[in-house]
């Protein structure tokens, strides 16, 4: 009967912690917010940088002769404070600008709001929930690579991704260096991507990055493709002082391994920043409506509609217009099987939901 009161005794105190908590949280005083920028975050708790410095600053305790120094954390441009965030708010993610607060004698900070943002790129998890992965994005760049093999279905659904968020993608086939003589049909995949109005740019192991510096100016950019592409040695080529890990592909699979673990901000200079995101080998778009998948592949999103049969599946029907136009070049067969592939993905999603 005692440990029968204890815990409920127990959860009453559990319940009056959480109802003061949120209390304080809504009874904060934001006349003194600062701005600052989501660079990474972890699970409940975020890391900001400061972007403004509160006047007049805080000023340090005033230590007695023999008394320990007390922990002071000073309020500078940059520094990076590890943040709750009030419960009120949605869920945050990297490059999110938000209003904060800090606390110079706990080195934390609190979140107390969001700025509307500019774009959200997402993707489904492995539960099928869309996770939010990066706010503020004004550029995806795709990296794609000759080691490991590239997978042009992944590339596609990376584009379809960025039309649907709105961000203006980059297409980067890494590694060009280690390209042989049978390796024609890399280039040949480029130019296909070249011709469907992508842009696209090519770069060496330890080349010189000069022009993939000069696009990324003023630009805030995810980092996006297949793990072993070579998407960290890129920015550690680009950004010494991040510090990306590093990894080889592995000798027997020819996959690469994964090296990042949470979507992480670098600021480049003062007006642009790169976020390099988990890498993944499946961009799922289940979440998407057909014609979201549809605006993803302009060129087929064109033509359809011209079909004989109205419910034609482009698959077996004689008179397909999409049929049609890969005979006469105007559409890529490989592009007709991507699009159909994710057209049965998010018809069989919808029949089980």
């Amino acid at each position: 009967m005692a440990l029968i009161r204890k815990r409920r005794l127990t959860d009453q105190q559990k319940r009056r912690i959480e109802k003061q908590h949120k209390s304080r949280q809504e009874e904060l005083d934001t006349s003194n917010d600062l701005e600052g920028l989501v660079v990474q975050h972890y699970g409940r708790q975020l890391e900001v940088q400061a972007l403004t410095i509160p006047n007049p600053h805080p000023e340090k305790p005033i230590v007695a002769t023999g008394e320990p120094e007390p922990f002071w954390k000073p309020i500078e441009l940059g520094s990076v404070w590890r943040c709750h965030t009030r419960t009120n708010l949605e869920l945050l993610v990297t490059g999110d600008k938000v209003k904060w607060q800090a606390d110079p004698n706990t080195g934390l900070g609190i979140i107390t709001a969001i700025h509307p943002r500019t774009s959200l790129l997402t993707r489904p998890d492995r539960y099928h929930k869309v996770k939010p992965v990066a706010a503020n994005v004004s550029l995806i760049v795709i990296v794609f690579a000759v080691l490991p093999e590239p997978a042009p279905t992944l590339i596609d659904r990376y584009l379809v991704a960025c039309n649907d968020a709105d961000i203006p993608a980059l297409l980067v086939l890494n590694k060009t260096d280690l390209l042989k003589d049978d390796d024609d049909h890399l280039l040949k995949l480029v130019q296909e991507y070249r011709d469907l109005g992508y842009e696209v740019m090519l770069t060496q192991s330890d080349g010189d990055l000069t022009e993939l510096k000069q696009r990324l100016e003023n630009e805030t950019v995810a980092f996006v493709g297949q793990s072993g592409v070579g998407k960290s040695s890129l920015i550690n080529s680009i950004v010494p002082e991040a510090l990306q890990k590093t990894n080889i592909i592995s000798e027997n699979s020819a996959l690469g391994q994964h090296t990042t673990t949470s979507t992480r901000l670098i600021k480049i200079g003062e007006n642009s920043a790169l976020i390099d995101s988990p890498g993944i080998r499946e961009f799922g778009l289940w979440h998407l409506d057909l014609e979201k998948i549809d605006a993803g592949f302009p060129e087929i999103s064109d033509v359809l509609g011209h079909c004989q049969y109205r419910n034609c599946t482009h698959t077996h029907e004689k008179k397909c217009a999409l049929k049609q136009a890969v005979e006469e070049n105007k559409i890529l067969a490989r592009r007709l099987t991507s699009y159909l592939r994710l057209i049965d993905e998010i018809t069989e999603a919808q029949q089980k939901s």
